[in-house]
């Protein structure tokens, strides 16, 4: 029998077995690994941005290779020329996640000229053309093969 000064644990009705012991402490750690892992799987990386602050307007990427898988860390890139003259330029670069994914922010509305995306990864490298007065949110579906 319990000794005195353990009555919280004195009755019958207080004891548990051995095996409901084990089983709580299976479960839990089990439970909180389940909804852990769920959350985890449910979340896709984080899609990268750049922003060139100069307008509203936008363009998302989507880069694939020849057999439409996606491609890690290809290389968008921009040169915006703006104000008198287009003196003014700005370079934006930013590499796609591992979903080949990719965003330029920050567009102008009214660009004096089209705007010519470069995207490259390795050796292959591919030109798409956008005009953001026209769309100003854009999205390309780029495919880069090797010819």
């Amino acid at each position: 029998m319990l000794r005195r000064g353990y009555g919280f644990l004195r009755g019958r009705h207080n004891k548990m077995r051995l095996g409901q012991v084990r089983s709580i402490r299976f479960l839990g750690p089990a439970f909180l690994l389940f909804l852990c892992g769920g959350l985890l799987a449910a979340q896709s990386p984080q899609v990268p941005v750049v922003d060139g602050a100069l307008g509203s307007c936008r363009a998302d990427f989507t880069v694939k290779d020849g057999s439409d898988k996606p491609l890690y860390n290809a290389k968008i890139h921009v040169l915006i020329k703006y104000g008198f003259l287009g003196k003014r330029k700005t370079e934006l670069e930013v590499g796609t996640n591992s979903d080949g994914k990719a965003s330029v922010t920050g567009l102008p509305n009214m660009p004096k000229r089209p705007l010519e995306f470069s995207i490259k990864s390795g050796t292959v490298e591919k030109t798409v053309t956008d005009d953001p007065s026209e769309n100003c949110n854009a999205k390309f579906d780029v495919t880069l093969t090797v010819h």
